[in-house]
């Protein structure tokens, strides 16, 4: 019995083995094998191209080990390759080391995209898999379009990471809650109707919504089923007659079912959306965002009806704010400003007299963020890198390999806060002490590059990814480049990545009044450290000419520069000008919230110069 009993017992052992990215790809290649697939694509996205998905959907990271929050693993019998963008260069190796998976740093000349791989390596005839639910519609034609003539078979029905995964994190079930209309400025019934007019516009019946921080906007809920997004997971259809919600009935409070009821809204349970979408009327025309949009939904639009292509119309909506966002944007900028301003003095007085680490002092800057009003938690992770790991973009910190703060060398700091009225997002890079030449020439050129942009004057109609070339100018001029587009969208307590519009040299949006954008350049030196200093934007009116109508930027982020990494023989006459502004406003906006040696402390710190 004491045999049978230890055999047992080895069995569940192994079962509950944490398997490694080496066994999990192997394991893999048996299912490929078993379903004669020769290679198999795993996204980083869930059912509703999610930049951040819930745990549910972290296959890609479950299978290789890398936590980057963008990337995509392709996997045939004899290779497994991971691509993703600059942010994540350094760090991929990191994470990747080990794997068995070779990592190719999309965005740098010469290295193949995964379909120009997949290219070299599959032969004709041959089969690829991926799952259905989470690639895009608009993928999966690119896909097509790409083996056209090669006789390539796709197979999007099976989820071979998803057999595999072993204790596999459910479905969140997280209740929604209103954002109480005090705070958005507008009722759902009139942004409801205002997304009709835009449907009459488009000549289309319905419009399917398929991402998470639309619908959150359009329904003015909230959730909290991703972390740092406070979103719900849903679809949702809205069309001239009907407004239908698409949720798990158990995520929906009693009263909460109520209020959205008397406004017209009806529900259904998140999976009856493919049903409900079979049954529409022939002739229906369905306007859907094929980038948003997975293709086994996609595909559960019958033939009878005419699917119209475009962009979602709440992401346009949204991503201009009504004059009540925009004051709770400048309010909840204050608030977090003076959070800022207490951990950075807080850090002054540790640094060299307490042991620290990344995350202790990523930790103090939570707990300074927490005691303003209306904070509802993070808007990301904290990115908190010292010296090296300051290179890394995107770098996560652990437990076992941060490093302690020593009165020396740089630490960047990424973080933001989410509040009900608003979403802060804000980078500082700071010197711990003694800081070299290297470092104080690197720190103000980003300077400049980030002035250049906070002061430019464009004229309406005008292109992020000009804007983006204007910034990094300088930049280039020293034969050094930024690994990141130098700016995006924000969300108002919401995503704090939200489209349309970004500072990127492959968005050519144009920047609309009222839109809120980061200004966020940067320049990273593996192995020795990096410089990335951000500010929020608020894009204003500037002036009217007989050439037309000019915008420019409000900078609405509270926070001052180091001043001690600032190489000021390197600025212009009107860049010491634009600092010395931008101080001055800090200290007057933020010195009455704060104790009397937080407010020495800052008056020093936003020293004109």
């Amino acid at each position: 019995m004491k045999n049978v009993r230890c055999s047992v017992l080895s069995l569940i052992m192994q079962s509950e083995k944490i398997m490694e990215p080496r066994e999990k790809i192997a394991e893999l290649r048996k299912l490929m094998e078993e379903y004669k697939i020769d290679a198999f694509i795993v996204p980083s996205t869930d059912p509703h191209q999610s930049e951040y998905p819930a745990e549910h959907w972290k296959a890609r990271a479950w299978l290789s080990g890398f936590m980057g929050s963008a990337g995509t693993v392709v996997v045939t019998q004899r290779k497994a390759g991971l691509w993703t963008d600059p942010r994540y260069h350094i760090r991929g190796e990191m994470e990747l080391e080990g794997s068995g998976i070779e990592l190719y740093k999309f965005g740098l000349l010469d290295v193949p995209s995964y379909m120009e791989w997949l290219d070299q390596e599959l032969d004709k005839d041959s089969v690829i898999g991926f799952d259905g639910n989470v690639i895009s519609r608009a993928e999966q034609v690119r896909l097509e379009n790409f083996f056209q003539g090669k006789n390539i078979t796709f197979v999007t029905q099976r989820d071979l990471v998803g057999e595999l995964w072993q204790g596999r994190p459910g479905v969140p079930k997280n209740p929604i809650f209103i954002h109480d209309e005090k705070f958005v400025g507008e009722s759902r019934k009139s942004k409801i109707t205002r997304i009709r007019e835009k449907l009459k516009e488009c000549q289309a019946d319905a419009h399917l919504l398929t991402m998470l921080d639309d619908i959150a906007w359009a329904f003015n809920i909230r959730g909290s089923d991703v972390e740092y997004n406070p979103v719900a997971i849903s679809y949702a259809v809205i069309s001239e007659n009907e407004t239908r919600l698409f949720i798990q009935n158990i995520k929906i409070p009693v009263e909460l079912k109520k209020t959205l009821e008397e406004d017209g809204v009806a529900f259904s349970e998140y999976e009856d959306v493919f049903e409900y979408l079979q049954q529409l009327a022939a002739g229906s025309v369905i306007l859907i965002d094929p980038d948003k949009t997975a293709c086994t939904l996609r595909a559960s639009i019958p033939e009878h009806c005419r699917v119209r292509d475009g962009v979602s119309i709440p992401s346009i909506m949204k991503a201009i704010k009504n004059n009540v966002e925009l004051d709770g944007i400048r309010k909840s900028q204050i608030r977090d400003g003076v959070a800022l301003v207490k951990w950075m003095c807080w850090l002054d007085g540790q640094i060299g007299k307490v042991p620290h680490t990344e995350i202790t002092v990523a930790e103090k800057l939570t707990e300074f963020r927490s005691q303003g009003e209306y904070f509802q938690g993070l808007s990301f992770g904290t990115i908190c890198g010292y010296k090296a790991n300051s290179a890394v973009g995107h770098y996560s910190s652990k437990p076992e390999t941060t490093p302690t703060l020593q009165p020396e060398g740089i630490l960047l700091i990424d973080s933001g806060g989410q509040y009900l009225d608003g979403t802060t997002d804000v980078t500082r890079t700071l010197t711990l002490g003694n800081p070299t030449p290297e470092e104080k020439q690197a720190f103000t050129l980003v300077l400049k590059c980030h002035i250049k942009l906070a002061a430019l004057i464009f004229p309406k109609g005008t292109g992020g990814d000009r804007l983006d070339a204007i910034a990094r100018e300088l930049l280039w001029s020293q034969g050094w480049n930024c690994r990141h587009g130098i700016g995006h969208g924000v969300g108002y307590f919401l995503n704090v990545h939200e489209g349309p519009q970004r500072f990127r040299e492959d968005n050519s949006v144009a920047l609309e009044l009222n839109m809120l954008t980061s200004n966020e350049p940067g320049v990273y030196f593996e192995g020795k450290f990096g410089v990335r200093l951000e500010n929020l934007l608020v894009t204003v009116p500037r002036d009217v000419t007989e050439f037309g109508e000019f915008y420019g930027f409000e900078t609405d982020t509270l926070c001052p520069f180091d001043l001690d990494l600032v190489d000021v023989s390197m600025l212009s006459s009107d860049e010491i000008k634009w600092l010395n502004d931008y101080h001055r406003r800090v200290y007057e906006i933020l010195g009455s919230f704060l104790m009397e040696d937080e407010k020495a402390w800052l008056r020093r710190e936003t020293r004109q110069i």
